[in-house]
């Protein structure tokens, strides 16, 4: 049973952006931080940013000022604003939602950046 949907991901040139989405189901309830993660061919998956429930965000040092995260909570959906895009972000992009004890995981979006 899906919960958590990625969506947004594809192909951009470098210095381009994209949106990423991440859907999830209403059913999901107190939520307490959503977040991105990305994961590139051959490396570790790594943390890129969190918003919490109330609003407050974090990002990692290698996208700070480039990504933007964000959500719509009566859409249940976290946003991940991406520009200023190097190949170096090429990557699966993960979703994760903090819900109490519980964890949800997106399936993953892929982003290329390449000319």
């Amino acid at each position: 049973q899906v919960q958590l949907v990625e969506s947004g991901g594809g192909l951009v040139q470098p210095g381009g952006s994209l949106r990423l989405s991440c859907a999830a189901s209403l059913s999901i309830f107190n939520i307490n931080a959503m977040g991105w993660y990305r994961q590139a061919p051959g490396k570790q998956r790594e943390w890129v940013a969190a918003i919490t429930s109330g609003g407050g965000t974090n990002y990692a040092d290698f996208v700070k000022g480039r990504f933007t995260i964000s959500k719509d909570n009566a859409k249940n959906t976290a946003y991940l604003q991406m520009n200023s895009l190097k190949p170096e972000d090429t990557a699966v992009y993960y979703c994760n939602v903090a819900a109490g004890p519980r964890n949800y995981w997106g399936q993953g979006t892929q982003v290329t950046v390449s000319s």
